[in-house]
């Protein structure tokens, strides 16, 4: 179930209006029916692999917990570990694993064949098995008092429908006293949570949506553009994964808003950063700091000889590379990511000016992008294409920049979507640094919020690219 579907309107004004109306001790199980509802509307068999992965780590949790004896605990750990992450392995990883090892097997035989597997990937499942990973590793250091004594509601911080596809990743600590706290009915609060949601459509079905029609025509046909073209396309996808990612992490904080309960922010305006570092201090900031708190820090961080250091750093980005999908794309693009926070720790502005801190800031952005070839390439082969087009300057020219800048007036079949995608970037831009950046909205008249409520409204059943689209992230 999408949150952009009219079948998820139906779905959540049932939820809320039920919510409040049952009695506090009976919210907890409306919440896991709904949400094994939500997740079960796309296939009922993922249901399955969810509750096993729950009773795993809710029993092992207790054990840990309850287990005096260091080296049992570390053992109850180990077996979270191995048996979340086999999890995850068998459905993402398994083919991608027996690609790879294909080429060395037929060096020694080459008559052997693997078989690949059909395997159908469970929405959500990097998400909510890095959740409920955390929740373990929170007991064994002792992050965690207390394991909580209710089955149920355990299954429902794992499967809470709001974030439970594509995250932000909540901790055990921060979600699950929450779901014990009674929630009264606030207006203001619902308000708030409301109006998120529809920011998060808005980014979602006006400008994600719209800028797909395009950056999908482009790159999922590399060799047929060339200069500016590919430039375009590369900043559509930059603006798109964000629009998309973001809307949907302000839908579900929107969401969980309205039934009263909180959410980490997951992204604070990333495209201001001033640096890679402070762009991953911005972005995905539930996934980023999941890594720092449970690799990153392991490893030993930054609290290590240099090379150390810079073990860890590559390390941590490389596996969250691959985290993002069983491709060498997205391990390149996280190994990039990591070899950038190296260059940074050895080259350092010690003066910032406003006109240094500016073109910091368009450095950051141009790295990003070059980065997002990586992500957004459907193979090596085409990343590698889009590569060489962009920096072989022979294929810019006036006539071609042309239509970009005055993208009607050249009467081709892009021409609206490229217009509708400007405004749409001009609004976002407007409404994130008044909404987002300023946190002023709130502060605007009665009269000029609801004329912007009504205005959104309209843009987004006006201008928006309707159709049964999944949000990038569900993909990971």
């Amino acid at each position: 179930m999408l949150f952009n579907s009219f079948d998820f309107l139906v779905f959540f004004l049932f939820v809320v209006g039920t919510y409040f109306a049952l009695p506090h001790r009976f919210r907890w199980f409306l919440l896991l029916v709904a949400s094994y509802f939500f997740y079960g509307y796309w296939e009922p068999g993922y249901l399955l692999i969810i509750l096993f992965s729950t009773i795993i780590d809710f029993f092992l949790g207790r054990a840990i917990h309850f287990s005096t004896v260091k080296s049992r605990k570390r053992i109850f750990l180990y077996l979270s570990l191995l048996s979340n992450l086999s999890i995850l392995f068998f459905f993402k990883y398994f083919n991608f694993f027996l690609e790879n090892v294909t080429p060395i097997v037929h060096a020694v035989n080459p008559d052997y064949k693997f078989k690949m597997l059909e395997i159908l990937l469970p929405v959500g499942i990097s998400f909510y098995t890095f959740q409920t990973l955390s929740y373990s590793i929170d007991i064994y250091n002792g992050k965690i008092k207390q394991p909580e004594k209710k089955f149920g509601v355990f299954a429902l911080f794992v499967s809470f429908f709001p974030q439970l596809v594509a995250g932000p990743i909540e901790r055990a600590s921060n979600l699950l006293p929450q779901f014990h706290k009674q929630v009264r009915f606030d207006f203001n609060r619902i308000q708030s949570g409301i109006t998120l949601m529809l920011w998060g459509l808005f980014k979602k079905i006006v400008i994600a949506d719209r800028l797909a029609l395009i950056v999908n025509e482009i790159y999922n046909n590399p060799t047929e553009y060339h200069g500016y073209t590919l430039v375009i396309g590369t900043l559509f996808f930059a603006v798109q994964i964000y629009c998309d990612f973001s809307g949907y992490s302000d839908i579900a904080i929107g969401i969980a808003r309205v039934l009263g309960f909180d959410f980490m922010k997951n992204f604070r305006t990333p495209y201001f950063s001033k640096s890679i570092g402070e762009f991953w201090n911005r972005w995905h900031i539930s996934l980023s700091t999941w890594f720092r708190d449970y690799l990153y820090i392991p490893l030993g961080g930054n609290r290590v000889i240099k090379w150390r250091w810079y073990y860890n750093l590559f390390i941590t980005f490389l596996i969250s590379g691959l985290w993002h999908g069983a491709e060498w794309t997205f391990v390149i693009w996280g190994a990039f990511h990591g070899a950038l926070l190296i260059l940074e720790t050895l080259v350092k502005f010690e003066k910032k000016t406003h006109l240094i801190r500016i073109l910091l800031n368009f450095k950051t952005f141009f790295l990003v992008c070059v980065g997002w070839v990586f992500f957004r390439a459907n193979s090596l082969e085409d990343a590698s294409y889009i590569f060489r087009e962009l920096f072989n300057f022979n294929n810019y020219s006036l006539d071609q920049l042309s239509f970009y800048v005055i993208p009607v007036a050249k009467n081709t079949v892009f021409s609206v979507d490229f217009f509708l995608a400007y405004l749409g970037i001009l609004i976002l831009m407007i409404l994130e640094y008044l909404f987002i950046e300023k946190y002023k909205f709130f502060k605007l008249p009665y009269v000029l919020r609801t004329t912007m409520y009504v205005s959104v409204i309209v843009l987004i059943l006006v201008i928006g690219a309707f159709g049964k689209n999944e949000f990038i992230y569900f993909q990971f």
